[in-house]
């Protein structure tokens, strides 16, 4: 499930309405203890964290920030261009982006593993695993690296996500919290995983007719060490 935005519109807008209720919200109904490890942006699907602590949550976000290349959160992105090598992306980011913030920028490291090119257009999935957790690290960084996720309105490009919306039946931006894995406070390690969404399931059809996602995932570890950096 997506996870909607708390921010409410102005009575006499398009978008008027009451505030819709977050994640949070409706956890939070249940397990009013209930602290989120991290949050989701707006039109991204896939695995969110809670803790019922603040000490495990701390716990947790630690781990799932540590340099390791089997830990951490990974997301499922299809991207502009074709990815033929492991990128490393070490490039600070404000926490608020778009010039909003106060202007310092943070560490924030990530990986942009290929896991398929197309042979219908040109763009890829790929694996994208964050050793930080800035502002819309993932987004951010993958436009950092001439690779924008298509439907991102923010930070890709407006003609090539309408044109992917029309012709492939992309009307979200293509951006997955595909798999967690951490360690918890007992030193066990916690592995979860969320299966794609319909809404990214169709068009990934089109454009990689013969993806079996499982299989190239599981090969990701097989792939030859080539590396750039950006």
């Amino acid at each position: 499930q997506r996870v909607p935005s708390r921010r409410s519109k102005k009575a006499n807008s398009a978008f008027s309405g009451p505030p819709e209720r977050t994640l949070c919200d409706r956890l939070r109904a249940r397990f009013p203890d209930a602290v989120p490890v991290h949050r989701l942006d707006r039109q991204t699907s896939g695995c969110v964290l809670f803790a019922k602590t603040p000490a495990a949550a701390a716990a947790a976000q630690a781990a799932l920030t540590a340099a390791s290349s089997s830990f951490g959160k990974r997301y499922l992105a299809l991207v502009r261009g074709h990815v033929d090598a492991v990128i490393d992306v070490d490039h600070g980011l404000d926490d608020e982006d778009h010039g909003k913030g106060d202007g310092v920028r943070k560490e924030a490291r990530s990986r942009i593993t290929p896991v398929l090119n197309s042979a219908v257009e040109r763009c890829a999935v790929v694996v994208v695993t964050l050793f930080s957790g800035r502002r819309h690290q993932a987004r951010r960084h993958c436009k950092h690296a001439s690779h924008p996720i298509l439907g991102d309105a923010t930070h890709g490009k407006g003609p090539l996500n309408r044109d992917y919306r029309a012709r492939y039946g992309l009307s979200r931006m293509a951006l997955h919290a595909w798999r967690l894995r951490f360690s918890n406070e007992a030193g066990v390690v916690v592995d979860v995983a969320a299966p794609l969404p319909d809404d990214l399931r169709r068009p990934l059809a089109l454009l990689f007719p013969q993806l079996d996602l499982p299989t190239a995932l599981a090969a990701l570890a097989a792939q030859p060490d080539r590396k750039r950096v950006v």
